[in-house]
């Protein structure tokens, strides 16, 4: 089997932790570790391989993660923008043959029970190898009015239901034929191919020409759809384009422990708890507080005669919340972006293929950076419009090309590049380059960079 991971996602319901620039599916949530790596981690137990469709944005953080788990040889297919479930299925499935059994798996839910999670596999990929399209239906701890629903006589699905409202979800519950609609799929590439051809052929149509005209290197290991040909594929997701109208779709009724983690009252339940019911957390100094989430690695948080309440400090937000109002923060983060601010994008430190960069400090005409380049990277080529720069040296040795000059600086040395200068950050050295860049501009937005040559293929 080859696990096909979805890496889709804004992170708007998990801020500020969360951002679309670090999605939940790469935080490190739990213990340093990604929901992400998890879910490598857990199947790379039952499949030979795995195929990773990601925001191109993202692939080197991605990339990153597998190195760090010691997950190699992935394959990867890079959407410039999302499309939903139906054309990334679609646009990974071309690549592979025919005969192929793919577990499609979203990459930020958890699963808990993972011996349970084994035997629904097996039945899953059987179904499969006959010509099924298989979900995997979670059996109901209750009344959940955020997910939507299988209706199921036996493993024979007889209709698929959005979210309902929360009595019809008792109803569903109480009958005991309604299921969780997990998102998680099981199908041979040919049964896909051929039943999204029948009930969405535009959808395969577009994809087929986006695959055709994709960029394919190392062997097609990585694949790079262009912008204009994935804006061309019809937007759907898999369960209105096939697996709603197709009469080949079976279902796998499954008891594993599962929870996509939707918002912060979901996580809450992931982790160990101190004796009042709060999360256990070293930052966290509760003085007659219980049953709250306080998410927080830096600063020392005290609180006091908290009940069920949300705490997450960040480095640049700070949320404050009922527990049982987490779902709301989709609206704090909608709110955000129409005030024009960065903080549903950009987090405090931000992953690029060179290395990382964290944002120290930031007003109307200056920005101050950490920027850490990893052994034998280096920065595009570029320039910038509105803003000039000084780079000191806190660690390792800079290669330093400012207009037709190549020259090092050392430790507690700088240099200064003015505005519309083209220039090159490199670190030659064994050891990570450190050093902190001071911004002085009318405007220094990460998008006033001007790339005139660059590794890793960015615009």
């Amino acid at each position: 089997m080859i696990n096909l991971i979805l890496c889709g996602g804004n992170g708007t319901r998990l801020w500020p932790i969360s951002r679309s620039l670090m999605p939940k599916q790469f935080a490190r949530l739990f213990d340093g570790t990604s929901l992400f790596q998890r879910t490598v981690k857990t199947n790379s137990h039952f499949c030979e391989a795995q195929y990773i469709v990601s925001n191109a944005e993202q692939f080197f953080l991605a990339k990153d993660q597998l190195e760090e788990i010691g997950a190699k040889d992935s394959r990867f297919l890079l959407e410039p923008i999302g499309r939903n479930t139906a054309p990334a299925i679609a646009l990974a499935c071309l690549g592979l043959k025919p005969d192929d059994i793919v577990l499609v798996s979203p990459s930020d839910h958890v699963i808990r029970k993972v011996s349970d999670y084994e035997a629904c596999l097996q039945k899953a990929e059987t179904l499969a190898k006959s010509g099924a399209l298989v979900t995997f239906g979670i059996t109901p701890t209750g009344p959940e009015t955020g997910y939507g629903y299988i209706e199921a006589d036996g493993e024979n699905v007889k209709r698929f239901v959005e979210k309902p409202d929360l009595e019809t979800a008792k109803k569903y519950v109480e009958s005991g034929r309604f299921f969780w609609n997990s998102g998680i799929f099981c199908f041979k590439v040919s049964t896909f191919l051929s039943e999204l051809n029948a009930y969405s052929p535009d959808i395969l149509a577009a994809a087929k020409l986006a695959y055709s005209k994709a960029k394919k290197e190392n062997r097609e290991t990585l694949v790079r759809v262009q912008h204009d040909d994935m804006m061309n594929i019809p937007s759907n997701s898999i369960d209105y384009a096939v697996m709603e109208k197709s009469s080949k779709v079976k279902v796998v009724p499954s008891d594993i422990g599962w929870s996509d983690l939707g918002a912060f009252d979901s996580l809450y339940g992931e982790y160990e708890h101190d004796s009042n019911g709060n999360n256990k957390n070293p930052k966290h100094l509760g003085i007659g507080s219980k049953n709250s989430l306080v998410l927080g690695a830096q600063r020392q948080i005290c609180t006091i005669d908290l009940d069920h309440m949300l705490i997450v400090d960040t480095p640049d937000a700070l949320l404050v919340a009922p527990l049982s109002s987490s779902q709301k923060v989709k609206k704090v983060v909608d709110e955000l972006k129409a005030r024009g601010s960065d903080l549903p994008v950009v987090p405090q430190t931000v992953n690029r293929p060179w290395g990382t960069y964290s944002v120290l400090e930031s007003t109307d005409n200056y920005k101050m950076k950490r920027i850490v380049v990893r052994s034998g990277e280096r920065l595009s080529l570029q320039k910038h419009l509105h803003r000039s720069e000084h780079w000191v040296v806190v660690s390792g040795t800079a290669t330093c090309t400012v207009g037709d000059k190549v020259f090092y600086v050392r430790p507690n040395e700088s240099t200064y590049i003015p505005a519309g200068t083209v220039h090159r950050l490199q670190n030659e050295g064994k050891l990570p380059l450190v050093i902190v860049e001071v911004q002085v501009g009318e405007y220094t937005g990460e998008d006033d960079i001007i790339r005139v040559q660059d590794d890793y293929k960015r615009s």
